[in-house]
C-alpha cells in the first residue's frame, strides 16, 4: 500500500492516521490481544515512530486483489536489530481495516515490549484524547 509506505516513511503520521479505517483493528506483535479503532491504533503506531531507530522498508507484496498487503520492514530498537511485516488489509472504501504487525527475533520482540511499554501511558492518554 503505497500511500501507507510513503506517510510513514515521511513520518507524516496524520497521514497514516487518515488512511485508517474508523473500525481498524491493531494486532501488536507484543501483545495478546488486538488493539480497535482509530484513536488507539494511531496512538500505538506514534510510539512505535519514538521507540523505531534506523526504520526502513524493504519489500512490498500485495494480493492479487489489491486489499492484501505486507511490507517487509528493518529498525532497530536500542541495541537490537529486529525485521518485521507490516500486514495490511484493506476494506471496500480504500481504507486500512486490519494491520497485523510480527517482528523477529525474539531478543528484537523483547526490546520492543520494552519500549512500548514505557510509553503505554502515553499511548492511553492519547488514545483517550483523540477518542473524545
Amino acid at each position: 500500500m503505497r500511500a501507507f509506505r510513503e506517510a510513514v516513511e515521511a513520518g507524516d503520521l496524520d497521514a497514516v492516521e487518515a488512511l485508517l479505517a474508523e473500525d481498524v483493528v491493531f494486532s501488536s506483535p507484543v501483545a495478546f490481544k488486538p488493539y480497535s479503532g482509530r484513536a488507539v491504533t494511531a496512538a500505538i503506531l506514534r510510539g512505535v515512530a519514538w521507540v523505531f531507530e534506523d526504520f526502513r522498508y524493504e519489500r512490498e507484496l500485495a494480493d492479487a486483489d489489491g486489499r492484501g498487503h505486507a511490507l517487509v520492514f528493518r529498525a532497530r530498537v536500542g541495541e537490537r536489530e529486529l525485521t518485521g511485516c507490516d500486514f495490511i488489509r484493506l476494506d471496500a472504501g480504500g481504507r486500512i481495516d486490519e494491520l497485523t504487525v510480527m517482528v523477529r527475533p525474539l531478543s528484537g520482540a523483547q526490546a520492543l515490549a520494552a519500549a512500548m511499554g514505557a510509553q503505554f501511558d502515553r499511548i492511553t492518554r492519547e488514545a483517550t484524547e483523540r477518542s473524545v
